[in-house]
């Protein structure tokens, strides 16, 4: 590959994942705009590759709902619509229930430490406005529970999903009176869970974490500046 191109070096990866981590990339930071077009032909040609490793990746985007093949018009990138962000909140909680529901005798003290943990250094983050890092303790919190389950197909999913939410593009502000009331809810769960109280524990993540209308006024919140920018549009 000529290296005057926009390219990542060469790694034991294959082609397709490394074109796959590079259009990741570029959807995370906003180059890749929601709405607009990828011309297949230009990025073959600024890659400095052929269009198959390039419609692997982009192929693999669509599975996970990143963009749409439209016919003779090209590959769109997806909007984040208002109905979008209600289903995905609805599967992410169903989902996240499951695994609890299925795995909560897997629960022990060092889980259960590593739950105070991860909200311990949220809360941190949040004293220091250090989005950042409340973002990665958010999602290590709940993965705490998420690598209990063998599951990978659900697993996988539900972290595509929640790319999807926070990386369409990362959004670098937040809501912070929405974060606070996050880690009291994650202290309520970690609760259900020393009290060994299963479907309380699952039933809370479902219809309170990632209830869509209990969370309904910060979410408009957190995509308002993203809604200005046609990044979050609502589907009537």
């Amino acid at each position: 590959m000529d290296s005057s191109k926009e390219t990542e070096v060469i790694t034991s990866r294959s082609l397709r994942e490394q074109v796959y981590e590079y259009l990741r990339k570029k959807l995370d930071t906003g180059e890749l705009r929601p709405g607009s077009f990828i011309n297949l032909n230009e990025m073959s040609e600024r890659l400095g590759i052929s269009k198959t490793p390039l419609r692997e990746a982009l192929i693999q985007l669509e599975i996970e709902g990143f963009v749409t093949f439209f016919p003779r018009k090209g590959i769109q990138v997806n909007v984040l619509t208002e109905k979008d962000i209600r289903h995905i909140y609805e599967i992410i909680g169903a989902l996240e229930a499951a695994v609890i529901l299925s795995n909560f005798e897997r629960f022990g003290d060092s889980e259960i430490r590593k739950l105070e943990e991860e909200n311990r250094l949220m809360k941190e983050a949040l004293d220091c406005d250090d989005f950042d890092t409340f973002y990665a303790h958010n999602i290590a919190f709940h993965n705490v529970y998420l690598d209990l389950s063998d599951n990978e197909t659900l697993v996988r999913t539900v972290m595509n999903l929640k790319h999807r939410l926070y990386d369409f593009p990362r959004r670098k502000g937040f809501v912070k009176e929405w974060e606070i009331i996050s880690t009291g809810e994650h202290d309520q769960f970690i609760e259900h869970v020393k009290k060994g109280d299963r479907k309380k524990a699952a039933e809370y993540i479902r219809d309170v974490h990632w209830s869509f209308e209990v969370q309904e006024r910060f979410i408009r919140r957190y995509y308002a500046e993203a809604q200005h920018s046609r990044l979050y549009t609502s589907a009537g």
